[in-house]
């Protein structure tokens, strides 16, 4: 087992979120892993032992089109086959701050059941607010946060205004550059 690999338990889904082996000198080997339930996101830790299997299930990765947000839910399809996904919230979490509309990204599909997404690593946003940028005794450039508009809140240089179309990193939310 490892991370991201998504196993079917006792007729529930989970995502391997983080694994720890433990092999003691004497005694059997075990694995302390983090399980993320798939249709509920919420976290529990099992300990499964060295021998135990378990059933991994068979994962498709299809490209997607962002269409909307409704409420709890996000709605994507599939460009090819026009196929239309409905995704719970809690399984993007923050991360749905990166999501503009037509916005194509790559969904995990097992069973006809979204259970994971990869975004891509750069993501052009418009700046919705700006903060004035306020020039201290700072040793480096002067920064200020501004709000996209998405919601997410990036921290950029001092030239960047609202309306500004800029790049950021959806993997940590940094500044990438100018859009």
């Amino acid at each position: 087992m490892k991370k991201g690999t998504v196993i079917d338990l006792n007729g529930t889904l989970y995502r391997i979120a983080n694994t720890q082996y433990n092999n003691p000198g004497r005694g059997a080997a075990s694995m302390r892993a983090q399980l993320v339930d798939i249709r509920t996101g919420n976290a529990q830790y099992r300990v499964f032992a060295a021998d135990e299997s378990l059933n991994n299930l068979y994962v498709e990765s299809e490209k997607v089109q962002f269409l909307y947000k409704d409420g709890d839910a996000l709605h994507f399809m599939n460009m090819q086959s026009y196929d239309q996904y409905e995704v719970p919230l809690t399984l993007f979490g923050d991360d749905a701050l990166y999501l503009k509309e037509e916005m194509e990204l790559e969904l995990s599909i097992s069973d006809g059941l979204v259970i994971d997404y990869t975004l891509p690593t750069t993501v052009i946003m418009t700046v919705a607010e700006a903060e004035i940028a306020i020039a201290g005794n700072t040793a480096g450039s002067v920064t200020k946060r501004v709000k996209t508009n998405t919601g997410l809140s990036v921290q950029v240089p001092a030239f960047v205004n609202e309306g500004d179309t800029i790049k950021v990193d959806s993997r940590d939310g940094s500044y990438i550059g100018r859009g």
